[in-house]
């Protein structure tokens, strides 16, 4: 078989590698295709260098066929499915909480372990999610991204009637808008780049360029000057996380999407003084991944528009040069298609 694999230095290697034969408990995925996210491309980049074992196969946002399972997986042949990609040690004291996502010890398979840009996976059958008939396996490779946006909404405890902020129109922040307006709140968006201003508003959101507009005027505008109910900041930088405080009403929820490798400065004065929630949110949980495949199921997602592109296995590099140069929404490796 054939996988992509970082070799440091900012390259992805295309070649031959050995397919695994499924253990006991584990099931072989025949990958179908796999979506790039923004901590691949933090990897690339070798920020990651001192986590990720070289050469890595990465790639966490997929969908496949099984291809076979080994002993005591009772998973038929030929299952459209997806991954969670998390493994917990179930012994620390996150996962004896009921935390087991964000395990002490958490194996983030496709940083942590090898990850699906390759044309066999062998993985845990514990880590399996089956997909229906009736979603492409090209929308399916969106679902981990989106239970991503799942959870950050579950999280944020948003009701039907409130309004939410959305600090940064990437895709994770485009699918928490869509997430958020499933849930019948009013959404502002705040974004840049007008491209993805424009999405945005096709998908119902109130879109804001906060550069050349004025966010908080369109926040007291939209609130009769209380403020949003919740904020997200998925955007990830000093501005936007110091700014996120601002937008929120009396007991409002500010949650913190994006990840900050480095501290930076966040108004504790608003905190204290409007009483303010802030929550961390950091990846997903089962239900997080089941309701995903509803809402994808219901087209209540726009997948066909939030995939850019599809690139064959051997044009990966190519794939991860694209994405750091322009503001597409979602590029998807056809892991098949490698000598298209």
């Amino acid at each position: 078989m054939r996988a992509a694999k970082y070799i440091g230095e900012g390259r992805i290697e295309v070649g031959d590698a050995e397919p695994r034969l499924p253990g006991e408990g584990e099931v072989r995925i025949r990958v179908a295709f796999n979506g790039i996210c923004g901590t691949d491309l933090h990897i690339v980049q070798g920020h990651m260098d001192a986590r990720v074992e070289m050469p890595a196969t990465i790639g966490h946002e997929m969908s496949g066929v099984v291809e076979s399972v080994g002993e005591g997986v009772d998973l038929p042949v030929g299952t459209q499915v997806t991954v969670m990609p998390l493994r917990w040690c179930g012994e620390c004291a996150a996962c004896l909480a009921g935390h087991q996502h964000i395990c002490q010890r958490l194996d983030f398979v496709g940083i942590d372990s090898p990850g699906a840009l390759q044309e066999l996976w062998t993985v845990p059958a514990s880590i399996v999610v089956p997909i229906p008939d009736g979603v492409s396996l090209e929308h399916a490779a969106l679902v981990e991204p989106l239970a991503v946006a799942v959870h950050d909404v579950r999280r944020s405890r948003l009701e039907a009637g409130e309004t939410a902020v959305v600090i940064g129109g990437g895709p994770i922040g485009q699918l928490i808008a869509v997430v958020a307006r499933a849930a019948g709140a009013t959404v502002i968006l705040a974004e840049p780049d007008a491209a993805r201003r424009a999405f945005a508003e096709q998908q119902g959101a109130i879109a804001v360029d906060p550069i050349g507009g004025d966010l908080a005027a369109v926040v007291e505008e939209r609130t009769g000057g209380a403020g949003a109910d919740v904020v997200f900041e998925v955007a990830g930088t000093r501005g936007t996380a110091l700014d996120a405080t601002r937008h929120a009403r009396t007991r409002g929820r500010v949650v913190f999407v994006a990840i900050h490798p480095e501290p930076v400065p966040v108004d504790l004065h608003r905190i204290f003084w409007r009483e303010l929630e802030v929550l961390g949110a950091r990846v997903y949980e089962r239900e997080d991944f089941e309701r995903a495949i509803e809402l994808l199921a219901a087209g209540a997602v726009p997948a066909e528009a939030l995939i850019t592109r599809v690139v064959a296995l051997d044009d990966t590099m190519e794939a991860f040069d694209a994405l750091l140069s322009a503001a597409a929404m979602k590029i998807l490796v056809d892991v098949q298609g490698a000598h298209a």
